[in-house]
């Protein structure tokens, strides 16, 4: 992981944390997130730790890294888009020289770009975490503030380390910024990567506070953290944790209101959103926003997959409020409309939503069925199909419901950070849903190490099967 290590030894002697905080805090893109300056000159350790104003800087400026590069990015180079196109939700039809051309066409190699930039941005922002829970942990602050800010930091790192380790598989867990320690880390199972994952989390679940700091939900509570632990627990298979996890967030209906309207759930006031990102500057709105929506054909980069579109009963209000089209000729293309605003706006109307509440009734639906309740499981999944205009799901046999609640997921998670793609491969059905995809290979599950990083630390090691 060449880009987090220092590569000279005269950079040690540099906080980590002005790594990437020397220069984001005099921009303007960061008005929304930093509530204080910083000193334009390079800062020292001292200087970023010594009170709380600069080290809650350094922190919110961690989150605007995590939404404006890296694989929660919702821009194009984001992998809403690439496993979109890397599965069965997006059509490509960009340029040849467009990077996502290669998931598109299953043909990823270990010298691919992207998946550097995946590796080595994510590893960034665990490396800035990192940076703030030991700067944190350093200081003199009051001992609220300190919980607040290292909870925070083990929120991401737990975070981050979830989505390489769906990506790759093994993978190093990176847990502190001493430079000859990650220099030569070596590649955990996934079983272990899950253990730290959890610990990290449940960790930070009891340090942070059940209410948000503010009204925006751009930064975690202990709730943001349950619902993230819900998710890892339900990926993991431990259908009990996930079950319990979700219920204690959905059962917080003071916080999270289940929301009837479609056309509301991706306002950045939405009673569902569980966390988000706030735009770089007042007045934009999201990146997915002006990713997604085109107005002429054909689209000048991807569409909504033909069946994904025919996944949809005629009657499902998602298909005419969360998609529209563009015509031309004899051609039709779709393009997801969830978010509605491409350009800016007076004001900002819409953050993009990293966790809302909706999927956590979807985990819960999939762990009661996988505990054989299915009565819950049922309610559950039905709450979210009347509110899309559909009937009950009647059955009474497991397989059918989990077949009804994975179909639900693609229907109602569709363009968001992967879950298409996830949902597929933890399912167990990756070959039998993309076998006749040109490219496909059973071993693509998987994205292989960089190279890149294979060359700079052999013990990364061996590479992913197939490549």
């Amino acid at each position: 992981m060449k880009t987090i290590y220092a590569k000279k030894k005269k950079h040690l002697n540099i906080v980590p944390a002005i790594l990437f905080l020397g220069l984001v805090l005099s921009m303007s893109s960061c008005d929304s997130f930093v509530e204080v300056d910083l000193p334009k000159s390079q800062l020292t350790n001292v200087t970023v730790f010594q009170d709380y104003a600069t080290a809650n800087a350094a922190m919110a400026d961690v989150y605007s890294k995590i939404r404006d590069k890296g694989v929660l990015t919702g821009s194009q180079f984001g992998i809403s888009n690439y496993l979109g196109n890397y599965a069965d939700e997006l059509i490509f039809y960009g340029p040849p020289s467009n990077s996502a051309l290669a998931f598109y066409t299953n043909l990823v190699l270990p010298s691919n770009s992207t998946i550097a930039l995946f590796w080595n941005n994510s590893y960034n922002q665990i490396y800035a975490a990192n940076a703030v829970f030991e700067g944190v942990g350093a200081s003199t602050f009051n001992v609220e503030e300190k919980a607040q800010l290292q909870g925070e930091a083990l929120f991401v790192r737990g975070l981050l380390h979830f989505y390489l380790l769906q990506l790759f598989g093994a993978i190093p867990y990176v847990q502190t910024t001493d430079y000859k320690a990650n220099s030569v880390v070596k590649r955990m199972s996934s079983n272990e990567v899950y253990a730290q994952i959890i610990s990290d989390l449940k960790t930070a679940e009891t340090l942070l506070l059940p209410s948000y700091a503010n009204t925006e939900r751009v930064r975690p509570n202990s709730f943001v953290v349950k619902a993230l632990l819900a998710r890892v627990y339900l990926y993991k298979g431990a259908w009990d944790d996930a079950n319990k996890m979700a219920t204690a967030v959905i059962e917080n209906n003071t916080l999270y209101v289940f929301e009837n309207n479609l056309d509301k759930i991706f306002l950045k006031t939405a009673t569902e959103t569980i966390w988000q990102f706030m735009p770089t500057v007042a007045g934009k709105n999201t990146d997915e926003g002006a990713f997604f929506i085109f107005t002429s054909g054909p689209p000048p980069l991807v569409a909504l997959s033909e069946s994904l579109i025919n996944s949809f009963a005629v009657n499902d209000l998602r298909k005419s409020r969360w998609t529209a089209s563009v015509s031309k000729g004899s051609g039709i293309w779709y393009y997801a409309y969830k978010y509605k605003e491409s350009k800016f706006t007076s004001a900002s109307k819409e953050y993009s939503i990293v966790l809302r509440l909706t999927e956590q009734y979807l985990i819960r639906a999939e762990a009661r069925a996988e505990l054989e309740n299915h009565i819950g499981a049922k309610q559950d999944l039905n709450k979210i199909r009347k509110r899309a205009g559909l009937s009950d799901i009647v059955t009474n046999s497991k397989e059918e419901l989990l077949e009804a609640i994975q179909q639900e997921r693609r229907k109602e998670l569709f363009s968001e950070y992967g879950h298409r793609f996830f949902d597929l491969k933890r399912r167990g059905k990756l070959d039998a849903a993309l076998s006749g995809k040109s490219g496909w290979n059973t071993t693509d599950s998987l994205l292989p190490i960089p190279e890149s990083e294979l060359s700079v630390n052999p013990n990364l090691g061996p590479q992913n099967p197939g490549y």
